[in-house]
């Protein structure tokens, strides 16, 4: 299949893949033995796509040694677990996994619905043995047994009768939970009766669709890790999620067992307006307009009625709502709302000002401006179309800048943590905000030539201190952002190594080769270009180092793109001139004294510090006890610390912490009320940030001690009169 230059489309550079999760349809039945013409077309456009070193970065041949490849990422995908099949399942399946590559070329699918259709009916299986230990006295805790929950590396089992066993221990492990919760038998039975038979349903309802798509990422994820393929509809969300904004109601919705409930209003959209919702309502019907049918959606997958509701705006959607405190059987109420573009507030950037007091030994106190950004969205689609007037992080960052300056603040830290990357062009423009023109990163495409792309517009909105916060979860464009600001010596890096994924990805619609009018064929985020910074480094695979490193929460071996079977290797090209505004290293041991001494003191730096390697010491175990004294016992130590924890809070004036009392209910979120896991979650938003905290500490240090030594200045920030003078 031949393909023409691809025009202009955004530049993305995320973290990790598209979350493409197996879905059950409202429709959903048995899978059909062929695929549709669409599906064909489809898959054969992703192979010419991805096998086409024009457009592919990495192109890689359909060989025996990729249909390999294909087949185990297949079978990760549908069972990862390994909790469903057995060897002899896989055995059989062996047949295909020769011919997986040639599957993807010719558009024979025949062979990942038979194995699909067998996943479909194994979970049946195994969900029906669930459900059945549940009548059984099996639910003593007094022994060595433990549940081995990390199956990763594990061999597949060898018969129905050893996945019985693990899914013994499984079940009995999901009862000890709520027992430790304290629930009552019954409560419990009914409880993961009800858990089981929705995972029953759930993939009973897969319906084809669910498998191509699944299907075709075990292919695009042989290529590198971040390429996807995504349908029609994902495509659709995913544009949402960078734009920021939807048309529909403004409500975020949830499953809960066969219905969908109303977990969220967003302020100012149509649902909070009319002031008729609150969480928990129930959505059990969906009409369009004034006069369209009425359709029953209980039972329904989420995207499904998510789909329904949403729709261009000014037009209207009639809903039939069951308050969450009425029996579902109750007589509903009518709502009729008007769309509207909704704002996707809670998702942009966030500012606010810590204020630290001034050492023992003089000084004055240091107000340090924070600012959160949790991706580097754009509305790429607004941009083009809609006159200058579109969402950006770049813009909004400059709009909290404006505000920092009018306050007066010493310093400002940009929060990266577990942003996982997003648009291109906008890390670019946000590095613009704090360095007077000069190249951002380097792009190197697969032939080899390198592209430069950087500021071009002369001026700052920020010249002032700076530093950059960081764990293993910034990713790409954050990586971008971070590293161009420690390529210049612009501001401090705090925190921990970054993910470490240095490639660059397109968005490309299928639709343009058909030449089809409509969205038929879906998107693939396809990876063409791998960045480098201004210095000529990679952060791909090593990632972004910190200046100043706070204890690792994770290990490279566990999370990042070091873990991927297939990620591209680490390079180094030529550096390209840029300026350097300071060099942080004769200023480095002085912040790493300071810090060290401050955190030693610092009670809530202790607690977290403590809890991570807790945390990491547990995930090493990779099993749970069955022993219900033990696991009480530490139920019981558990609660015991926090309440210290939060009796010394008091007693040094900390803030406290608005989860302590919370603990382990046992229950999924599907399964808890849903207005106050929600109110859960946003008081988790407000627990006390030792990190944070401790990230403005040290920018208030660098500030005084460059204004109090003005050698040390002239070895840091040498002659500049530009962006990075931070004495004054």
């Amino acid at each position: 299949m031949k393909f023409t230059r691809l025009a202009a489309v955004p530049l993305i550079a995320l973290a990790l893949t598209v979350p493409l999760g197996l879905m059950a349809r409202a429709d959903g039945d048995a899978l059909p033995g062929a695929p549709s013409a669409e599906q064909v077309t489809t898959s054969k456009l992703v192979y010419g796509l991805l096998s086409d070193s024009r457009y592919a970065y990495r192109p890689r041949p359909l060989d025996a040694t990729m249909s390999a490849e294909i087949f185990d990422h297949y079978l990760e995908a549908l069972d990862g677990g390994k909790l469903f099949f057995t060897a002899s399942d896989i055995a059989r399946f062996r047949a295909y996994e020769k011919g997986m590559g040639e599957s993807v070329r010719s558009g024979n699918l025949e062979p990942a619905y038979t194995i699909f259709a067998l996943y479909k009916q194994r979970v049946a299986d195994r969900v029906g043995y669930a459900r059945e230990l549940l009548k059984q006295d099996i639910f003593q805790f007094t022994g060595d047994d433990r549940w081995e929950y990390d199956r990763e590396d594990a061999a597949w089992a060898t018969d129905a009768a050893a996945l019985d066993g693990l899914w013994k221990q499984s079940v009995r492990n999901d009862w000890l939970r709520l027992k430790l919760a304290g629930k009552k038998p019954d409560e419990i039975r009914k409880t993961l009766d009800r858990r089981y038979l929705n995972l029953a349903n759930s993939v009973a309802a897969l319906d084809q669709e669910d498998a191509f798509q699944s299907f075709l990422n075990a292919y695009t994820s042989t290529v590198d890790p971040h390429t996807d393929y995504m349908n029609p509809r994902t495509a659709k969300l995913f544009t949402q999620s960078m734009s920021l904004s939807l048309e529909g109601i403004g409500a975020q919705l949830q499953k809960q067992d066969d219905v969908v409930v109303i977990r969220e209003l967003i302020a100012g959209g149509p649902a909070a307006i009319s002031g008729k919702f609150k969480p928990g309502d129930r959505i059990i019907a969906v009409g369009q307009g004034t006069s369209g049918a009425m359709e029953d959606v209980v039972g329904w997958r989420l995207d499904d009625v998510v789909e329904k509701i949403k729709g261009p705006k000014d037009t209207q959607v009639r809903l039939d709502v069951v308050p969450g405190e009425a029996a579902l059987d109750s007589k509903p109420t009518r709502i009729v709302l008007t769309r509207a573009r909704v704002k996707l507030e809670e998702q942009a950037a966030k500012s606010e000002i810590i204020t630290l007091p001034a050492p023992a030994s003089g000084g004055v106190d240091k107000r340090i401006g924070v600012i959160k950004l949790p991706a580097f969205y754009q509305d790429f689609e607004g941009r083009r179309t809609r006159n200058g007037e579109y969402t950006s992080a770049t813009r909004d960052v400059s709009r909290l800048l404006e505000q920092f300056r009018t306050d007066g603040v010493d310093g400002v830290v940009l929060d990266l943590r577990n942003n996982g990357g997003g648009s291109l062009n906008e890390a670019i423009e946000l590095t613009g905000l704090f360095i007077d023109k000069g190249p951002v990163v380097q792009v190197r495409e697969s032939g080899g030539r390198v592209s430069v792309e950087g500021d071009r517009t002369p001026g700052v909105s920020w010249d002032g201190p700076l530093a950059v916060l960081i764990n293993r979860s910034s990713a790409s464009a954050s990586e971008i952002f971070a590293g161009a600001i420690q390529d210049y010596g612009r501001g401090l890096v705090i925190g921990e190594t970054s993910f470490g994924k240095g490639t660059v990805q397109n968005i490309v619609p299928l639709d343009r080769w058909p030449a089809n009018e409509g969205d038929r064929y879906g998107h693939v985020k396809l990876t063409i270009a791998q960045f480098f910074l201004p210095g000529g480094s990679s952060t791909q695979n090593k990632g972004v180092v910190p200046d100043i490193a706070f204890p690792v929460t994770v290990d490279a071996s566990e999370f990042g793109e070091s873990t991927y079977d297939n990620a591209l290797e680490w390079r180094q090209i030529a550096a390209v001139p840029h300026q350097r505004y300071g060099d942080f290293a004769p200023l480095l041991p002085k912040l790493e004294a300071l810090h060290a001494a401050r955190v030693k003191q610092d009670k809530e730096f202790q607690w977290w510090t403590a809890d991570v390697a807790e945390f990491r010491a547990e995930r090493e175990k990779k099993y749970v006890s069955l022993n219900e004294a033990e696991r009480r016992a530490e139920r019981d130590r558990d609660a015991a610390k926090r309440e210290r924890r939060q009796e010394e809070r008091k007693a040094l004036g900390l803030a406290l912490d608005p989860l302590a009392d919370t603990n382990d209910d046992g229950l999924q979120a599907s399964e808890r009320d849903i207005a106050e896991d929600a109110a859960r979650e946003k008081a988790a938003e407000k627990r006390p940030d030792p990190l944070l905290r401790e990230s403005a500490a040290i920018l208030a240090d660098a500030v005084r001690l460059l204004n109090n030594d003005r050698q040390l200045s002239a070895q840091v920030l040498p002659a500049s009169t530009g962006p990075g003078v931070w004495a004054q």
